[in-house]
């Protein structure tokens, strides 16, 4: 297929942008990387009058740490940000982005985009959901900024007005002596993940998100002793997050997922800050 007509606008300017999208509201989409959006619009699931692209806008594509956080740009592809000489500051990033995509979607698909596009099996939504990050949205009217866990509401749903778009993503840096760990099972490297599963370590335990078996990624924190079993922590957390058969895989498979793979993670971290 191939999608309705449209416009197209390339603005010069962040408030020029934000005018147009005032203008238009729900009859438009904002175009960054568009690897998620451009097979959309073929499939016509969004059938927009007006993409509005803001691709190249150089206030976008910075990457700052202010503020004990990591401020990345709505431009700013994922392939920038891993080669950036400072994602080491957040070690969780260097482990994830590497399984994003493919190595070529990653020279166009942004950081922001990933999350706004909000694909309950994406790899970028969970680690942020698992870092306590947050979204600075913008609209004609102002910004604010909204924690992720208040971002995402749905598969493919996020709390945005239809007037505001994206415009950066804060990213908490990693504390001195912190750990974190991630893995995932997908058909192939590079697809979404049937489940993916990270963790960071905190000052009594261990927080674990999974991605990939409920409708948003998900995250809860373990406090135990080590002469516990991970897997039986992680047993009772399978099973709030229920998960759905698909044609990839069951939910009881994807909850075996997450025993497994939680267990490994919960013991990487636990090696690291032993």
């Amino acid at each position: 297929m191939k999608p309705s007509s449209f416009d197209y606008s390339k603005p010069d300017t962040v408030d020029e942008a934000l005018d147009l999208l005032d203008t238009e509201r729900s009859n438009s989409r904002i175009l960054a990387g568009g690897q998620s959006l451009a097979a959309m619009l073929n499939m016509r699931l969004v059938q927009p009058t007006v993409l509005i692209d803001i691709s190249d806008l150089s206030e976008l594509k910075t990457i700052t740490i202010q503020n004990q956080t990591i401020q990345v740009g709505a431009a700013v592809t994922q392939s920038e940000l891993l080669a950036w000489d400072q994602v080491h500051q957040q070690p969780l990033l260097e482990k994830v982005l590497p399984w994003v995509g493919h190595y070529q979607t990653r020279q166009r698909g942004t950081i922001c985009g990933s999350i706004a596009h909000s694909d309950p099996s994406s790899e970028l939504p969970l680690a942020l959901a698992v870092l306590g990050g947050s979204i600075i949205a913008r609209s004609k009217n102002g910004s604010r900024k909204i924690k992720i866990s208040e971002f995402q509401i749905g598969p493919m749903q996020t709390s945005l007005k239809d007037n505001e778009m994206v415009t950066a993503v804060h990213i908490p840096i990693a504390s001195t002596g912190s750990a974190f760990a991630f893995k995932e099972i997908g058909p192939r490297r590079g697809d979404f993940a049937i489940t993916a599963v990270a963790a960071a370590s905190t000052k009594n335990g261990v927080l674990v998100g999974v991605a990939g078996v409920a409708d948003v990624p998900t995250t809860k924190h373990f406090s135990y002793t080590e002469s516990q079993d991970p897997k039986e922590l992680l047993n009772a957390f399978a099973w709030e997050l229920e998960g759905s058969d698909d044609v990839h895989a069951t939910a009881k498979y994807r909850r075996n997922l997450v025993r497994h793979l939680g267990s490994d993670v919960i013991n990487e971290v636990l090696n690291a800050v032993s």
